[in-house]
């Protein structure tokens, strides 16, 4: 059975996940070190994982698999995901595979080099918008529909 893994600490598309998961009928675990409120959405389960780094990207990479679909921004944990036979989203929409994840790592580690040298970085990035939700709604339900028809 497909499941829907949201890798919940810092997500800002949980409420879009989870139209997509109920509209499908599609189990969706929300996982985080808490702060989040159950759903009473019966196709949503919540799981707590202990406070700690990479504890949330450890249960998921350890419960995901073949035919399953994780959402996160986090490049290390949907490397692990993907090697595990899941489908991978990012927040903003983007597809991850075994294709471009090499790639992206890779610029990932570049950039973290980079700012670390600049100790006037201030970070940030552009604000989540409106059609960032619409991009991600509309690749989310690609990627279901692509892994329920098998």
């Amino acid at each position: 059975m497909t499941v829907l893994y949201i890798d919940a600490d810092a997500c800002p598309v949980k409420a879009e996940a989870e139209r997509v998961a109920t509209r499908l009928r599609v189990p969706m675990v929300l996982v985080c070190n808490g702060g989040l409120r159950p759903s009473a959405n019966p196709l949503v389960s919540l799981v707590i994982v202990d406070q700690g780094p990479d504890e949330a990207d450890q249960w998921i990479a350890a419960h995901c698999g073949p035919g399953d679909v994780v959402v996160t921004s986090d490049l290390p944990l949907a490397d692990r995901c993907i090697k595990a036979g899941a489908q991978v989203i990012q927040h903003n929409g983007e597809v991850l595979t075994e294709a471009n994840i090499g790639p992206r790592l890779a610029t990932r580690d570049l950039m973290q080099d980079i700012r670390s040298a600049n100790p006037f970085h201030q970070g940030g990035g552009a604000a989540f918008s409106k059609a960032d939700r619409s991009y991600f709604l509309q690749s989310l339900d690609r990627v279901m529909a692509a892994v329920l028809r098998g």
